[in-house]
């Protein structure tokens, strides 16, 4: 058994994890932590959450076999190695739902799907285009301009009785649709079903391309978004074929940062089988 820290640097937070596990395998989530960026020094952040779920944990750093970083977290000084973004999502992926044949990692900045297998390995991807209006960044500003918090989303957006169409092409166009309806007087939670729902079929594309069929596992911070995710299961089930599920799981957010440490655990044994020492230089 050996102790791995993963650390899942993304746009708007640093995510991070202690996992007790069996070669990577049969893993135990000791903890986990969210800090969110705040135009804040991402080193110190990620140093921030490193020592925070180590304290939360109980251990110290000569307790850690191996830190493991994945997303914008390649440049951390004391990460032991580091993991592409696609990888630790499908690897967190099965972790946190065996069943899931893809993930939709939905985050700040973009939203990519994954297709996987059993073990955790990718099979193909797709990625948003550049355009934000898929993103956790655009619907944080729509909320903001509607008055809302970012949790009140969700649930306004389950309320609407008429969604409003709002334009899928690109972040600017969509804002300027959200304008003309609060001028129109159109309700707050029909403008958030229609963001939603011009999302949602970003995502659904994606999926269509992987031609999976089965779960699918929400990842990264919008796959708390319950009006985006019913957004997104009803869009599947319109276009027929494939029998999808959409999913979450608790700890959809620490998805990338529990697959780092996965594959840093399993790292760590096969350079042990080798005879190579693994030195944590922890900060």
């Amino acid at each position: 058994m050996n102790t791995t820290v993963g650390i899942d640097v993304g746009t708007g937070a640093v995510k991070g994890v202690v996992v007790r596990s069996n070669a990577g395998s049969d893993g135990v989530i000791v903890t986990t932590r969210v800090d969110r960026m705040r135009r804040r020094d991402v080193h110190s952040v990620a140093e921030e959450v490193f020592h925070g779920v180590l304290a939360e944990a109980g251990i110290s750093t000569k307790d850690v076999d191996y830190i493991a970083t994945t997303g914008e977290g390649e440049d951390l000084p004391f990460a032991t190695g580091h993991f592409y973004g696609m990888t630790a999502h499908a690897r967190g992926g099965i972790f946190l739902d065996p069943s899931a044949v893809a993930v939709v990692d939905a985050g700040a900045l973009h939203a990519r799907a994954v297709a996987m297998d059993g073990r955790a390995k990718v099979l193909s991807y797709r990625m948003t285009s550049q355009c934000a209006s898929g993103s956790g960044q655009f619907l944080e500003n729509i909320a903001r301009y509607l008055g809302v918090s970012i949790d009140e989303v969700g649930e306004l957006s389950l309320s609407s009785s008429n969604p409003e169409k709002v334009s899928s092409i690109c972040a600017v166009l969509a804002e300027t649709d959200v304008i003309n309806m609060v001028s129109r007087g159109i309700s707050t939670p029909d403008i958030l079903r229609g963001i939603h729902l011009s999302m949602a079929g970003r995502f659904a594309k994606l999926v269509r391309a992987l031609k999976v069929n089965g779960t699918v596992l929400m990842t990264g911070g919008l796959a708390f978004d319950a009006g985006l995710r019913g957004a997104f299961q009803e869009l599947v089930d319109k276009d027929g074929g494939a029998k999808i599920e959409v999913k979450t799981h608790p700890l959809s957010i620490h998805a990338g940062a529990i697959g780092a440490s996965l594959w840093g655990a399993w790292r760590y044994e096969k350079l042990r089988e080798r005879g190579v020492d693994v030195l944590v230089a922890a900060p």
